[in-house]
């Protein structure tokens, strides 16, 4: 690759060579596959009296000179290039992944002295991320502290299943403080858990599955359960939906009783309201039972709770912050 070496604009008619000239720096996103521009971006390409690229392992080379795009491997500083454009010339610039900050910032310093006459300058996007692109990234990410961390590289699933509880925890604590900055970091604590499983279970020998296989079950598994959004049913209300759910997940798992699927392990509040709900929305009557202790009088509370509409863990919360907010004040302490 030419990185020292700029052959600028040929000698112009003087009123010709002063004559502005057009900039394009053509940025294009690694998230996408090379080759898959705009066609903004092609018409550019296509027009351009030159296409430079600094980076001679650049991804998107082997797709614009298969179409027929002469690209130089060179990097010109920013007089050069302002030269190159003379003459009413068009240069496109590949950029790197990086944006070509050193390029850029000679071109601001040009412009900012007043004392060149300066193309036109355009940046062009040359593809798009979709919404979700950053997902990618961190697969990528994940894949390489899979590879290389020697404490990510030993866990198993049953060895992280406590931190998908302790962030599962920390997520909703920071939905009930209303905490904005806390619930996007705690949201990102949660999917690295999933993103690690998944990492893991691609190693599976006998097993195995992928983020993609994790991501492509939930996409169909909702697709099925909202047949009126991808469907022809129709539903106007929340308890219209939540029919349309409850019907096509019975039909998916063919369960024997209304209480399989439901995690024993939970905290009790949330296992006794579950239980409550599943009998509720079955049309069960199915009478408390009856027992001495405090652990039934829990029971009679987290159903009537359900029953009410109220989640008995958030509630239980909401009084035991009240109550560390009691103890701290007769500590002399701040909330």
């Amino acid at each position: 690759m030419n990185a020292t070496s700029f052959d600028a604009a040929p000698d112009q008619d003087p009123d010709a060579a002063a004559a502005p000239g057009r900039i394009v720096l053509l940025t294009t996103s690694h998230r996408v596959a090379p080759g898959l521009l705009s066609w903004p971006a092609w018409q550019a390409l296509h027009a351009a009296d030159r296409v430079l690229c600094a980076d001679g392992t650049h991804p998107q080379l082997p797709y614009l000179r298969e179409a027929g795009i002469r690209v130089d491997e060179t990097s010109p500083t920013a007089e050069e290039l302002v030269s190159a454009c003379t003459a009413g010339r068009t240069v496109v610039v590949v950029a790197s992944g990086e944006g070509e900050p050193t390029l850029t910032d000679g071109l601001a310093r040009l412009a900012g002295s007043g004392r060149v006459s300066m193309p036109e300058l355009e940046l062009l996007p040359a593809s798009y991320d979709l919404p979700g692109a950053r997902l990618l990234d961190l697969v990528q990410v994940m894949d390489r502290i899979r590879a290389e961390c020697p404490w990510s590289s030993q866990q198993t699933h049953k060895g992280l299943a406590k931190y998908g509880i302790e962030e599962a925890y920390e997520l909703v604590e920071a939905i009930e403080e209303g905490d904005r900055d806390e619930l996007r970091e705690e949201l990102g604590d949660v999917l690295l858990q999933v993103v690690f499983h998944a990492r893991i279970a691609e190693e599976d020998p006998d097993a195995p599955f992928s983020i993609d296989d994790v991501a492509g079950g939930i996409v169909t598994k909702l697709i099925h359960r909202h047949p009126h959004v991808f469907g022809d049913e129709t539903a106007t209300t929340p308890e219209e939906v939540k029919e349309h759910w409850l019907r096509t997940k019975a039909i998916e798992k063919q369960r024997e009783s209304v209480t399989d699927g439901i995690p024993l392990g939970q905290p009790g509040l949330a296992l006794a309201s579950k239980l409550s709900s599943r009998v509720r929305t079955a049309g069960l009557e199915v009478p408390l039972p009856q027992g001495e202790g405090l652990g039934y009088e829990l029971l009679a509370l987290a159903v009537r709770a359900e029953a009410e509409g109220v989640d008995p863990e958030a509630a239980l919360r909401v009084a035991a912050r009240a109550y560390r907010d009691a103890v701290r004040a007769a500590e002399g302490l701040s909330a």
